[in-house]
């Protein structure tokens, strides 16, 4: 199968920015349970604006990270391994298996609990840290399954930003909603007017997110909305959505999800930590990540080319897809993300334990899914 130039320049990125992830998770992980614990720890609290400087990655930077996802998912719509049904069938399938299993395995648990509401948490896929363990593989990987890879960790993450807007919304203020819609309207004219300057974008997109921020719908869904009125033209090198696209790719994957790594891992790990890990809520993360997941994937996938709904591309068996659902387990940054809004008034203990069962769940399905992919897949012969 063939892969489009862009599409090998998003992987490749998300490849690089992989192993960078797992360098500044371990080095933020050793500083916050050193010797300067306590400034490290009191550096990412300090207010910017009335503002932590987590808060201001959490918020502002990470919606340029949704707004990445949001051009990728387009141009997979209109031009790339998403654009025939035939193609999307499958990995849709298999991200709606791998965020409903993982959150009815976590609700098993969880259902009438103070955590109930962490059911999204093991629903996302972390894209750079998937992408990353199965680049290890080198070239015994087949074309289909980083496109199937893929086109699965952007569909997760797009049901996990619906997740974030319908059930992590507490309240909303409709002037401010209205008026970030009505700049959305405003901005969508333009590309119907076919206006392709990207500074108009821009402003509005800012003048979005403000709004946005202040409607009490989480900000970052201004990324998405605003990736669908800018401008894709006829998909070229020379179209806005390509422009902003391509300059994006870098500083996502080397500025922004470090940066929000870095701000989120920044754990202390106390004595009795593990004695977190027999919480309902840890079980559930954990199990929904390690075990819903793969489950999840491979059953919804199975489904839909057993109905003829979808069909499973010759160079893949199903032993090929139970692999790459162990490294849609992999939820790091967005399961963080979730935690960080689903448990953000139920104390700091729950988003420690959270965060150290994601992280626990994350390193048992990039093991599990390296190893097993290791030994199912053909070495390629030359």
């Amino acid at each position: 199968m063939k892969l489009t130039k862009t599409f090998k320049s998003f992987f490749k990125s998300e490849k690089s920015g992989g192993i960078l992830l797992l360098f500044v998770t371990i080095l933020s992980l050793y500083l916050a349970n050193s010797p300067l614990q306590t400034e490290y720890i009191q550096f990412w609290s300090t207010e910017v604006g009335h503002h932590s400087i987590t808060h201001w990655i959490n918020d502002g930077l990470m919606t340029i990270f949704f707004l990445l996802i949001g051009l990728e998912l387009e141009r997979e719509i209109y031009h790339g391994e998403l654009s025939s049904i035939k193609n999307a069938a499958l990995p849709i399938f298999g991200a709606l298996g791998g965020m409903l299993i993982p959150a009815g395995l976590f609700l098993l648990l969880n259902f009438g609990t103070i955590t109930q509401n962490g059911a999204g948490i093991p629903m996302a896929t972390d894209i750079a840290f998937a992408i990353g363990i199965l680049s290890l593989l080198g070239s015994r990987v087949p074309a289909s399954l980083k496109i199937f890879l893929t086109a699965l960790a952007v569909i997760d993450d797009l049901g996990a930003i619906i997740v974030i807007a319908i059930f992590y919304t507490a309240s909303i203020s409709f002037v401010n909603l209205f008026i970030a819609l009505g700049i959305m309207g405003f901005l969508f004219i333009l590309n119907r007017m076919k206006i392709y300057n990207l500074i108009p974008y821009l402003l509005g997109g800012i003048a979005m997110w403000y709004f946005m921020l202040n409607s009490g719908v989480h900000a970052t869904i201004t990324g998405v909305l605003l990736a669908f009125v800018i401008p894709f033209g006829d998909g070229s090198k020379k179209s806005p959505s390509y422009i902003l696209q391509h300059f994006l790719h870098n500083p996502v994957a080397f500025l922004i999800l470090p940066l929000f790594a870095i701000a989120n891992t920044c754990i202390a790990i106390n004595s009795g930590w593990q004695d977190g890990l027999s919480h309902s809520n840890s079980l559930g993360i954990i199990l929904g990540l390690t075990v819903g997941k793969p489950l999840g994937i491979f059953l919804f996938s199975f489904i839909g080319v057993s109905l003829g709904l979808c069909t499973l591309p010759k160079d893949l068996k199903w032993k090929t897809i139970i692999g790459a659902g162990m490294l849609g387990g992999i939820g790091f940054t967005m399961s963080i993300f979730i935690t960080l809004l689903a448990f953000k008034n139920d104390g700091e203990d729950v988003i420690t334990y959270s965060k150290i069962a994601i992280l626990i769940a994350s390193f048992i399905a990039g093991t599990l899914g390296f190893f097993w992919l290791k030994f199912t897949l053909k070495k390629p012969v030359h």
